[in-house]
């Protein structure tokens, strides 16, 4: 079996995803996990409260919503912001870091949903000659 090489980019950087150990995994999951992708997506828009970003983020529960800010916190992609007040406000935010993914991710995201009519009919096609075995 050939194993490929890595390009002279991935030779030149020095975190590579594609390495079982490079921390860069992690952080790729967090960001393209649905939950991940749709929190960054949603806080690209404005700063949310938390259960503006729950409504906002439809079907998240509220355990993993907060497991998935919190990984996005320390990932340095979100900012929490706890106001002294009563009760406590929390607000979260993009960090700049945070807004540049989350920008490279609307892009993929707004090109799934701009193709879905395609990827709806090859479905269909895929389905289709399935059960004709």
């Amino acid at each position: 079996m050939h194993e490929s090489q890595p390009s002279a980019e991935e030779r030149d950087l020095p975190y590579n995803v594609f390495a079982r150990a490079c921390p860069s995994r992690g952080t790729l999951e967090h960001v393209t996990g649905r939950w991940g992708s749709l929190t960054l997506g949603a806080l690209h828009e404005s700063s949310l409260r938390f259960n503006e970003l729950r409504r906002r983020v439809d079907g998240v529960s509220e355990k993993m919503l907060s497991q998935t800010l919190q990984a996005l916190e320390r990932d340095g992609l979100v900012h929490r912001e706890a106001q002294p007040t009563n009760p406590p406000r929390v607000d979260y935010e993009l960090t700049a870091l945070g807004r540049e993914v989350a920008t490279r991710l609307l892009d993929l995201i707004h090109c799934v949903e701009g193709r879905m009519d395609e990827v709806l009919a090859a479905r269909e096609r895929y389905d289709a000659g399935r059960g004709a075995r």
